[in-house]
C-alpha cells in the first residue's frame, strides 16, 4: 500500500518551529526544503560557489515541510493536528496530499544530503554519492537510513566540531541517543580508543553497527538498546548527548555516575530558549569550557566539575 506524502508550505522564517511541530505528526522523521541560506550554506558548510541553476530558482521566501505517513496510520488525523497546532501557533501555512510508494519516500531526502565537510579534519560522504576528494580530510561514510544524524543538521555539526576541538586520542566515549551513529564513529575517526552509543530505537542501534562497520572502526564500538543510561556501565571520558534540552536536562541527573573526574560532557540540540534551563540544570556540576551557536540551535562543552 502507498503511503501518504503531506508537504506544508510555509513562511521561511518560520520553518524551525513548524519542523518541529511536524516532527510530533510521525517517528521517523521529516526532511525540510529551505533555501533562504542557499548561497550563505554553499559557501560555508559545502565550500562551493558553483550552484545548480534550479535551486537558484527556488522561492527563497518559502520553505517545504515533507512528513510521510504509513498505511497503518491515520492521515486525516495528522492533518487535523498540523491544522491546529499551526494555527494555535499562528504560523501561515498551505497544505497538499499526495500517494507516494514508501520507497520513493525512503529515498527521496537523499538528493539533499551531499558530501559535506565538517570542522577541520572531516568529510562526511552519504554511501550513496562517488567517491569524492577528501583533501586531506578523515572521510567518514555514512548512511543514516531512517535515524536521526547526517551532519547536515546545525545540532550534529557543533557536536561534531566540539569533539574535535576537545577530544583526546584514546578517551572513551559514550554517546547518548546516538542515531545513525554519526558522533560515535566520527570520535573513533578523531582518535578515540573506544565508544559506546546507545539509543532507545532498535532501528537506530542497528543502523549505527552498520556505520561504524562501513567504517572499519566496528571492532571499537559497542551499541546499546535501551532509555538513555539504564543498560550503560563503566566509567568514560566523554559524553554526548545530541538530543533535545528536556531529555538532556533529565539526563544530566544521572550522568555523572558514568563520568571519570574531569570527564567532558557535550551537550547539543539545544534550542537557543532552553539554553539557560540547561545551563540552571549543570550549575555547580559543570564547568562551560565552549559554546557554540548556529541558526538559533546551541552546543555546550562542559567539564565535570571534582
Amino acid at each position: 500500500m502507498d503511503w501518504t506524502e503531506i508537504c506544508i508550505s510555509v513562511n521561511a522564517k518560520d520553518v524551525d518551529l513548524a519542523g518541529d511541530i511536524a516532527q510530533m505528526v510521525v517517528p521517523y522523521g521529516i526532511y525540510v526544503e529551505d533555501y533562504s541560506h542557499l548561497e550563505e550554506e554553499a559557501r560555508e558548510i559545502a565550500h562551493i560557489d558553483l550552484i545548480d541553476e534550479e535551486l537558484l530558482q527556488k522561492d527563497r521566501t518559502k520553505a517545504l515541510v515533507h512528513v510521510y505517513i504509513s498505511p497503518e496510520e491515520n492521515p486525516a488525523e495528522a492533518l487535523s493536528f498540523l491544522r491546529e497546532r499551526y494555527e494555535a501557533e499562528g504560523i501561515p501555512y498551505t497544505v497538499s496530499t499526495a500517494s507516494c510508494a514508501e520507497e520513493d519516500w525512503i529515498n527521496n531526502w537523499k538528493k539533499y544530503f551531499k558530501p559535506i565537510p565538517v570542522g577541520k579534519s572531516l568529510l562526511i560522504r552519504p554511501t550513496w554519492e562517488d567517491a569524492c576528494e577528501p583533501q586531506g580530510r578523515k572521510v567518514l561514510h555514512l548512511d543514516p537510513g531512517l535515524a536521526f544524524g547526517t551532519g547536515t543538521h546545525e545540532t550534529t555539526r557543533l557536536c561534531m566540531e566540539l569533539l574535535e576541538e576537545f577530544l583526546t586520542p584514546g578517551q572513551r566515549m559514550l554517546d547518548v541517543g546516538c542515531g545513525s551513529g554519526i558522533l560515535s564513529v566520527a570520535a573513533l575517526l578523531l582518535g578515540a580508543g573506544e565508544a559506546v552509543g546507545v539509543d532507545i530505537d532498535g532501528l537506530a542501534v542497528k543502523t549505527a553497527v552498520e556505520n561504524a562497520q562501513l567504517n572499519g572502526v566496528a571492532d571499537r564500538f559497542t551499541a546499546l538498546c535501551g532509555d538513555l543510561t539504564e543498560k550503560v556501565q563503566g566509567l568514560f571520558d566523554v559524553v554526548a548527548a545530541n538530543i533535545v534540552a528536556d531529555v538532556i536536562i533529565r539526563l544530566t541527573g544521572d550522568v555523572e555516575r558514568f563520568m571519570k573526574p574531569g570527564a567532558l560532557y557535550v551537550m547539543s540540540g539545544i534550542i537557543d530558549a532552553r539554553e539557560a534551563d540547561v545551563l540552571r540544570a549543570i550549575e555547580g556540576r559543570f564547568a562551560v569550557e565552549a559554546r557554540r551557536e548556529e541558526k538559533g540551535w546551541v552546543a555546550l562543552a562542559a567539564r565535570r566539575l571534582p
